[in-house]
């Protein structure tokens, strides 16, 4: 569990910029400790808790790249064609044996160079006459050949502590010999939505009541993050049973989630529950949507008064908590995952809208993408609300406008963030 000092954000401002809130984490909330050693098939996912040095060079013999021929380049006549006689056949799996000089041997990709031969002619380029390769000029020293450590120089960095570990770090853990990898606990992320105006997907809607959908959204988000996510279901509108209910969650995780309730209504008692169980750390973020976002500590967690446990109160506006949970909840949990930064990814598009803003906030417009003639274009979502879920599924990315922006025309370029790698 995650032991955080009840003050360990202590920040002094009301209104936290989205770099503010960024440095806050990195600098002050600890990894969880402890960890584990996962088989290859079993670690996708995960973060990677030790620097991880090839054992063995990548490749680990000099072979060939292509098929072709091997041989020594130094048998070539410079400016002029060479003829070779062949003498062996070397395929990938098999040992080579040494090459004399002028000869040239029948080589297969992946297969090792015969001792001596440094060059490869690909099998397109070239000719054939009773035994004699007939190599042209102009070909380079160590063509179309692969030396050993290419790639990773055995003893070399290969992937660095903090990497989440994908499809292509399994591949080159497993192509360096090793079976498992020793990874970063999970994050145990415990999601409660707030509200008696919602109920879960299935039950009877009440006269007043909708479908919580934020519940499911989060913990779609999660399943992307090394997490282990619980589904806490939906606190009620009351101040000591939300109270309750984060004292007893917060035992049993190392970060606990809510949407819904950290406004200054007074049927939002997320922000009360967290002062009364520890501190809060600040409650609004400079971003539309997604302004009242709280973050706090609670105090006792896991039987330690000097240690807590960090509470992320999303707003309830679906598209509000989305935006929210990138800069807040994401980084968290990727602090605690002993993960590395990892900036959300941004590409360049160019405005197909008007569009007027306030300075001092960072602004996110759903906007769906269409090929330009050297930038996608990114056209306005028709509507703006922060409940609207088809601004989401019917749009391709946020266009993120700084706070230093204060309106943007048609044909300005404009930074996106692709929905197809949020979530």
């Amino acid at each position: 569990m995650a032991q955080l000092s009840d003050d360990c954000f202590a920040f002094g401002g009301k209104l936290l910029s989205v770099e503010e809130a960024a440095a806050l984490i990195a600098e002050r909330v600890p990894p969880l400790a402890g960890g584990e050693a996962l088989p290859l098939g079993r670690a996708l996912g995960r973060v990677l808790a030790a620097p991880l040095a090839a054992p063995l060079p990548l490749p680990p013999f000099f072979n060939s790249a292509v098929d072709g021929y091997a041989f020594r380049h130094a048998d070539l006549a410079p400016g002029a064609a060479t003829p070779l006689r062949l003498e062996g056949r070397v395929a990938a799996g098999q040992a080579a044996r040494p090459l004399p000089p002028g000869a040239a041997a029948r080589i297969f990709t992946g297969a090792p160079m015969p001792p001596g031969t440094d060059t490869v002619l690909m099998q397109e380029d070239a000719a054939l006459q009773a035994g004699t390769l007939l190599v042209p000029p102009g070909l380079k020293p160590g063509a179309n050949a692969r030396p050993a450590g290419e790639d990773v120089a055995q003893g070399a960095l290969a992937l660095p502590a903090g990497r989440r570990l994908r499809a292509p770090e399994i591949g080159l853990a497993a192509a360096l010999g090793l079976a498992s990898l020793p990874v970063r606990p999970l994050v145990r992320v415990g999601v409660f939505s707030t509200g008696d105006e919602l109920a879960s997907p299935g039950a009877a809607l009440g006269p007043a009541q909708t479908y919580d959908s934020n519940r499911f959204t989060l913990l779609a988000l999660l399943a992307r993050l090394p997490v282990v996510a619980t589904d806490l279901g939906i606190l009620p509108d009351d101040k000591a049973a939300t109270a309750a209910a984060l004292a007893a969650a917060a035992a049993g995780h190392d970060l606990l989630l809510t949407s819904g309730g950290v406004s200054t209504g007074e049927e939002d008692h997320v922000r009360a529950a967290i002062e009364a169980g520890g501190k809060l750390v600040f409650w609004r973020l400079a971003v539309k949507p997604g302004r009242p976002a709280a973050m706090g500590v609670l105090r006792g967690a896991g039987g330690s008064l000097a240690g807590g446990t960090p509470v992320v109160g999303l707003p309830g506006n679906p598209v509000a908590a989305v935006v929210t949970f990138l800069h807040l909840a994401r980084p968290l949990v990727l602090r605690l995952a002993g993960a590395a930064p990892e900036p959300l990814p941004r590409f360049a598009a160019r405005a197909a809208f008007h569009y007027r803003k306030k300075a001092g906030r960072r602004e996110y417009v759903r906007v769906r993408l269409a090929p330009g003639a050297l930038l996608p274009e990114a056209m306005k979502f028709a509507r703006e609300g922060a409940g609207l879920l088809t601004s989401l599924t019917e749009s391709d990315a946020f266009a993120e406008l700084p706070e230093e922006v204060l309106a943007v025309a048609p044909g300005e370029v404009v930074a996106v963030l692709p929905f197809a790698a949020l979530f």
